[in-house]
């Protein structure tokens, strides 16, 4: 067997201190340039920012500063173009970066005065982070839309609402269906929190102690656009901290699993709707699929897909918790595994979401398949409570009392509605002559009047709400 040592190039970042680089099998095992090559435009545009608070303080000429930012420019086009080589044995997408420039930019040696990988991933992270929510955000309106879209057009739609998925009292389909609105638009809100944290610029930092030299830490906050709504820099306030911060992290990773819950309940409404048994939805062919062997299936693989995203999404939130878990302060290299369960949290919800988004724009509703399911006089039977306690019955007797009511009927194998006058006042004096009226399902709906209710005029109003609110 051979005992040659295995040859390895030592990354710039390292050379000087070492007489050797890492063994190969080191350097496959830590580089992070195969997944965090994503945050290369982020990575440019801080270091542009960097640069040129350089220059502000003389660290480089204008020419150098004007020398660093045409390699970048021209390093970006080829990114961007698909034609740059990414090497792994330069271990991050910072280094593969910095070691082309130089290569190209004498002046490029300079970039990384004062600044630190640590400051440079964590101020990359925060620019990747905001772009990302911005365009969740614009995708989450998009699904918000659909879901408007199709309740305001079918307000007339009764359906069961369900608890314990037992038919429990009617309700209309725009009342289900904003339900969802509410979910969504709190995690929207709840992004548009995260966004505020995530706006703060780590830069300057170093690698846990700042550094001697002058920065102009306000410069590269204002340039790069961590500024709060007056226009004021966001700095963060510890350097410690800010190297090793990843809260904002697995706050959005929170805040995208329970995203991603929502969008499941959404998806398996929507699976239940769509079997034969339930068939109150018909989702287009383009947004299902068939069985390589049963020739009569349509299956809702997008919705059912969506259910099962949310399973991944938490995992890589536990995953994010439990990395963080045991660090001592500050930086630790533990953290280089937060991008993939970054990435994937990201690139899984926003597909989840522009999917229902298009799933739900391609769904017909089936109006009499509902409104024979909302028709089942056993959903009133809260109403005849209601009833009896309004001719005075407490409520408990009264709850009784409709309950010896819907027994008799199941024994008499008949509904319950269509037990005679004689029935019900055997089963409870209180019951008149106008009980038959409260199985009148539009009567029904119109007396749910109260804020929030399922009432159509409830309804009208929610939706010019969500209809003003959306634009």
């Amino acid at each position: 067997m051979s005992t040659k040592k295995p040859k390895a190039k030592s990354p710039p970042a390292r050379s000087g201190r070492f007489a050797t680089g890492p063994a190969a099998a080191v350097t496959g095992f830590s580089e992070s340039v195969s997944f965090d090559w994503r945050l290369w435009r982020q990575d440019i545009i801080g270091s542009l920012a960097h640069a040129a608070m350089l220059q502000r303080i003389g660290i480089l000429t204008r020419r150098e500063f004007k020398a660093i930012d045409r390699g970048l420019s021209q390093i970006a086009a080829e990114i961007a173009a698909g034609q740059f080589r990414w090497r792994p044995e330069l271990e991050d997408v910072h280094m593969n970066l910095e070691a082309e420039l130089t290569r190209r930019v004498p002046a490029g040696a300079k970039l990384h005065t004062a600044r630190s990988r640590n400051d440079q991933v964590a101020v990359d992270l925060r620019l990747w982070l905001r772009d990302e929510i911005i365009a969740l955000d614009a995708e989450l309106v998009s699904l918000l839309r659909a879901l408007l879209e199709l309740g305001a057009e079918n307000q007339s739609v009764l359906l069961p609402g369900y608890t314990h998925l037992q038919r429990a009292q009617p309700v209309s389909l725009a009342h289900h269906l904003l339900a969802y609105l509410e979910m969504l638009q709190r995690d929207r809100d709840r992004f548009g929190e995260c966004f505020v944290r995530v706006n703060v610029c780590p830069l300057g930092s170093g690698a846990l102690a700042g550094s001697t030299l002058p920065l102009d830490r306000e410069y590269v906050a204002r340039a790069l656009g961590f500024v709060d709504t007056q226009g004021r820099p966001r700095l963060t306030q510890n350097s410690m901290d800010a190297v090793s911060d990843r809260d904002f992290v697995v706050e959005f990773s929170a805040h995208a699993a329970l995203l991603a819950v929502h969008l499941s309940r959404l998806a398996e409404d929507l699976i239940l709707w769509a079997t034969a048994e339930f068939g109150f939805i018909k989702i287009a062919d383009a947004y299902t699929t068939g069985s390589s062997l049963m020739p009569q299936k349509r299956n809702p693989d997008v919705a059912e897909l969506t259910r099962g995203k949310a399973g991944r999404v938490m995992g890589n939130l536990v995953a994010l918790l439990t990395l963080l878990k045991g660090l001592p302060m500050t930086y630790n290299r533990d953290l280089q595994e937060d991008k993939e369960r970054l990435f994937d949290t990201a690139d899984t919800v926003r597909a989840c979401v522009r999917l229902m988004a298009g799933l739900i724009t391609h769904t017909k509703i089936q109006p009499a398949t509902c409104r024979a399911a909302a028709a089942d006089p056993q959903l009133l039977a809260t109403d005849l409570v209601d009833h009896l306690v309004k001719a005075g019955l407490p409520f408990r007797q009264a709850h009784h009392a409709v309950g010896r009511a819907v027994a008799l009927a199941e024994k008499l194998c008949k509904p319950l509605s269509q037990l005679t006058a004689a029935e019900w006042q055997k089963v409870h004096p209180r019951f008149g002559p106008s009980v038959p009226q409260l199985f009148d399902l539009d009567q029904a709906m119109s007396r749910r009047a109260l804020p929030g209710a399922p009432g159509p005029d409830q309804v009208q109003q929610q939706l010019a709400r969500w209809q003003k609110l959306l634009g």
